[in-house]
């Protein structure tokens, strides 16, 4: 009754407050050689609109690159030196917005808001001044030149695939050892739970990363989605997820009681959070402030986030130790739970 009545009304209230397709809180970071009136001016516009939030200040061009493989930045606004005076002056003048289209349709969200704002500034610059100016925004789109949508749903697919393949396969695996009886057997036996746990995970975690190899294949060659990080690294993270995927649905294993239970828990239990609070579809910033919280519980969006670096960007690896390190420690955490839920008697 928990998991027909439960996950339902779990899933509307998600849906409802967590989809949105507008941007919001998307930080900003400027490089404004000319900080002058017309600059300032143009990036408290910016900062004022509850897209965006101007968050740092850049020292030199150089630091565009950099700043984006932080992870954290949306938008990059750029002024040409000596702004304001040939602003005034010639009646143009240039800024160059860096966008990050690794997902195609929030970075064009993002550079048609950006625009939009600077297109705003410029009509009241028209109406303050009566002379004819013209401020050319230069849009660079970063990471995924060609906007094709692939770049972004292939790291969030291995996700959600992961996350829902793995856990169903060993969310069954104690409920079934209780349904047949054998359980019974396995308990009377000299068998540690720790070997018992160990020999659940190990045949579908081998399944597991023939599967993340033909999606690679898949990516590379049929979807043309390049690797530009190192593989070796992102082998090394994505089984790390995938354990993390695995123990999860030996947690449902040993919490329920049939087979059905756990594959309603693993599939209609997971299907939705994975999907929604990943930032696989929807952007995690546009989310409320609890929702973004609770985002960070779910294990595909930290995956979601550092095969994206791995895949896309092509970030060293201490770029995605963050990410890593919340999924081994989830990864033990629910190990650890799923040890001590393994009860030794019926």
């Amino acid at each position: 009754m928990l998991v027909i009545i439960g996950i339902p009304v779990f899933q509307i209230l998600i849906i409802g407050f967590a989809i949105s397709t507008d941007v919001k809180n998307i930080e900003v970071a400027v490089y404004d050689p000319s900080n002058d009136e017309a600059t300032n001016r143009i990036i408290n516009q910016l900062d004022a609109s509850k897209y965006f939030n101007v968050a740092r200040r850049l020292k030199s061009t150089s630091d565009v690159d950099n700043e984006f493989k932080k992870g954290k930045t949306g938008l990059i606004v750029v002024f040409s030196e000596n702004f304001g005076e040939n602003l005034y002056h010639t009646g143009d003048a240039a800024v160059q917005l860096h966008v990050d289209t690794s997902d195609p349709n929030h970075g064009q969200t993002v550079a048609s808001y950006a625009s939009s704002i600077i297109a705003g500034y410029q009509q009241e610059l028209l109406q303050e001044t009566n002379i004819p100016i013209r401020i050319n925004p230069e849009i660079r789109m970063l990471y995924n030149p060609e906007m094709r949508s692939a770049y972004n749903f292939v790291p969030g697919l291995m996700g959600l695939v992961f996350m829902l393949v793995c856990a169903m396969m060993t969310s069954v695996a104690i409920v079934r050892e209780k349904e047949t009886g054998t359980m019974e057997v396995l308990l009377a036996s000299p068998v540690k739970p720790v070997y018992m746990v160990v020999s659940k995970l190990v045949p579908y975690f081998i399944i597991s990363w023939i599967i993340f190899i033909l999606i690679l294949l898949l990516s590379v060659f049929v979807l043309k989605v390049p690797i530009t990080g190192s593989l070796v690294w992102l082998n090394v993270f994505t089984l790390i997820f995938i354990v993390v995927a695995l123990s999860l649905g030996l947690l449902i294993s040993t919490v329920v009681r049939t087979q059905v239970a756990a594959i309603l828990a693993s599939g209609m239990g997971l299907i939705m959070p994975v999907m929604i609070l990943s930032g696989y579809v929807f952007p995690i910033e546009s989310m409320p402030p609890v929702l973004q919280w609770i985002s960070g519980i779910v294990p595909a969006r930290w995956f979601n986030e550092g095969a994206k670096k791995l895949i896309i960007e092509g970030v060293p690896v201490r770029s995605v130790l963050k990410e890593m390190m919340i999924l081994l420690g989830m990864a033990i955490l629910i190990i650890t739970i799923s040890l001590r839920n393994i009860k030794t008697r019926l």
